[in-house]
């Protein structure tokens, strides 16, 4: 839970849960200090989800991790293992590539909702309702490109289902979207932020507004008033994912 994941939905795989577990009792049998145990198994977990590390032979990746632990000591095969399989290559295109799919269930996805909850990011166009509440409530996955609007542009839903056009907001919020564009209801949350009469979200100044979007790792070229292109905006809400997951791991 001190690593954002706060709900069983955010944890599709009980190998890294188990493996980590292991890890804690191992960790603690050796007397390791108690916040280097939280940060080795937070940082463990999360390595584990974001590579995929226990997904092919669990049993025989467990007892290679166990072995090289005894050998090196967890602290120097943390780091070897980062320095492998954490390069700067694996976050600007690995997980960027990753992140090219249509399951909400993603790890990735879901670690990067992890993430937001860990640092207390606010629902998309939300002042006040956080991601963990909309998480621990099941709230809506809200198309920021809404699917209707793709569907009419000729899009298939392996297009508009893309884990980049997915956001967590209130149900509310969803519903005032509609089928618009952004173009369209982002030029009404800047005009209420201009005027102060709310239409749609809550949020009323500017600041707090781009405030939203980077916390939800949307780019700001969204609140331009001519459209922006649909492939390109997945290609740039993939790179700030990827980057808002690397903040993430390397704050744990």
């Amino acid at each position: 839970k001190s690593a954002g994941f706060v709900d069983r939905s955010l944890i599709r795989a009980q190998a890294p849960l188990n493996f980590c577990y292991a890890l804690y009792l191992k960790l603690r049998a050796e007397k390791y200090k108690n916040n280097d145990i939280e940060r080795f198994v937070r940082r463990w977990f999360v390595l584990s989800i974001l590579t995929g590390r226990y997904s092919g032979s669990v049993e025989t990746r467990f007892d290679q991790d166990i072995r090289a632990i005894d050998e090196n000591g967890f602290g120097d095969y943390l780091g070897k293992i980062e320095e492998a399989e954490l390069s700067d290559a694996f976050w600007s295109a690995g997980l960027v590539q990753n992140l090219t799919t249509s399951s909400s269930t993603h790890p990735a996805f879901l670690t990067f909702l992890a993430s937001q909850v860990a640092d207390g990011s606010k629902g998309f166009l939300s002042k006040d309702i956080t991601v963990r509440s909309l998480v621990e409530h099941r709230g809506d996955y809200h198309h920021i490109f809404p699917r209707n609007y793709l569907k009419s542009e000729g899009r298939k839903r392996r297009d508009y289902n893309q884990v980049a056009n997915f956001v967590m907001t209130q149900q509310e919020i969803n519903i005032s979207v509609g089928d618009k564009p952004p173009e369209k209801y982002m030029a009404k949350v800047l005009k209420q932020c201009d005027s102060g009469s709310l239409v749609l979200g809550n949020i009323s100044n500017k600041t707090a507004l781009r405030r939203n979007l980077e916390q939800n790792a949307i780019p700001l070229e969204i609140l331009d008033r001519n459209p922006m292109d649909y492939d390109e905006f997945l290609d740039k809400r993939r790179s700030a994912i990827a980057l808002k997951l690397r903040h993430f791991y390397e704050g744990l």
